[in-house]
């Protein structure tokens, strides 16, 4: 079954993550994307172990159901191939520093919008092209500590600490892909595409919520509040007889249920954990009274009554245990294309569903296979191999 973005042509020269990320979800949804690369490869492509079919786990997870090519955009003849394909594409996506496809004379405001009128394009930066940081390359762990993300996260004992997944490059490939969602919308209104540009940094303080909203309301710095809320109580991690249990109560009635359940029913009527603003003034002393009881139970017997009684808790697992767990499995949330395993497509359409089709294509995989969908014949194609402008999958690896 076609995808909802089948007919959708995407040229994708972004590398790493931000870009990659969401060209994949793209992808994921039906849209033919051409991932072009640079003579070298996507550098993620050697961010390992673990490998698997010469692939990085890094690279595979940002990749799968594209088409790889490699082209040397230093060379003008590479240009050239570019604006082949761009000649039926919707979207390029890129993430070369700010002047970088101007330089090379394919900027969008004096080549490519008057050429290629329909033309959606996308710009992953770090900072923006502009401002006291504009131009300047951006990677996710140094704009977390640059945009107070780290600041917030972790405990208070241990100091600012990065967040364990790279979630500013992973958020700025959401941003980016219901940025060129909306743009192919009202293109389809007014027929002409238009240029985006999404920055790492603007997407970091967007994202930091409530933080940036209670700073902003109250003139007050946010401080990491570890595994607790910094609006919410309870809503914080506790130890039990076998695990850890996350609490996620967020509102009265929840509560009055946890303590119901819990066999604390004289607790809601505590003036000191009456209501949210109660309970957030006397934090220390309504973790005391849930952790005194929470530890003497079992955690995975817990869970699931807590659940059926509208309560949000869940057991703290590991990744590994995540993956396994048979909610994950009967969601399809774990996928496998021949030896490529990967996470899932987490929006469900009912009539054009979002699929896994192609692993993660190797470097240079299809180059031959593009150019000749562009229209170059074999011998022109053997001679931009032959100079070296056009990278291809040794060919003794098409034999094994």
């Amino acid at each position: 079954m076609a995808g909802s973005l089948d007919g959708i042509k995407v040229v994708d020269l972004s590398r790493v993550l931000g870009g990659p990320y969401c060209t994949q979800m793209l992808a994921d949804h039906g849209a033919e994307v051409i991932k072009v690369e640079p003579p070298l490869g996507d550098e993620t492509r050697s961010w390992g172990p673990p490998f698997n079919d010469e692939l990085s786990a890094y690279f595979s997870g940002a990749n799968r159901n594209k088409r790889s090519i490699a082209i040397d955009l230093q060379q003008p003849e590479g240009r050239d191939l570019i604006l082949r394909f761009l000649q039926d594409a919707d979207v390029l996506v890129h993430n070369f520093k700010s002047g970088t496809l101007e330089k090379w004379g394919l900027g969008y405001a004096d080549v490519l919008r008057a050429r290629f009128p329909r033309l959606v394009l996308c710009h992953v930066t770090g900072f923006g092209s502009d401002g006291p940081l504009g131009g300047f390359p951006g990677y996710d762990a140094v704009v977390q500590a640059m945009t107070g993300l780290m600041s917030i996260n972790g405990n208070p004992s241990e100091g600012p600490t990065r967040m364990g997944t790279p979630i500013v490059d992973i958020g700025t490939g959401l941003i980016a892909c219901n940025a060129i969602l909306a743009a192919l919308l009202e293109r389809g209104r007014s027929g002409l595409g238009q240029a985006i540009e999404v920055p790492l940094y603007d997407c970091a303080i967007s994202m930091m919520h409530p933080q940036a909203a209670n700073s902003l309301m109250s003139g007050q710095i946010p401080m990491a509040t570890g595994n607790g809320h910094p609006n919410i109580v309870p809503y914080d991690m506790f130890e039990t007889s076998n695990g850890k249990l996350y609490l996620a109560i967020g509102n009265n009635g929840q509560f009055a249920k946890l303590c119901d359940v819990l066999g604390l029913p004289e607790v809601p009527c505590d003036p000191r954990f009456a209501d949210n603003a109660a309970r957030l003034a006397h934090r220390s002393e309504m973790t005391e009274v849930l952790s005194e009881c929470l530890v003497q139970h079992d955690a995975f017997k817990l869970e699931p009554v807590l659940l059926k009684a509208g309560i949000p808790a869940g057991v703290v697992r590991n990744v590994n245990e995540a993956l396994e767990h048979p909610h994950t499995r009967h969601r399809g949330m774990v996928v496998s294309v021949g030896t490529y395993r990967g996470t899932g497509v987490p929006a469900r359409l009912s009539r054009t569903p979002g699929a896994v089709r192609a692993a993660p294509p190797r470097f240079g995989q299809h180059s031959r296979e593009l150019l000749s969908e562009a229209g170059l014949t074999e011998a022109e194609i053997d001679r931009l191999t032959q100079a070296n402008i056009v990278r291809e999958e040794p060919r003794m690896r098409e034999t094994t």
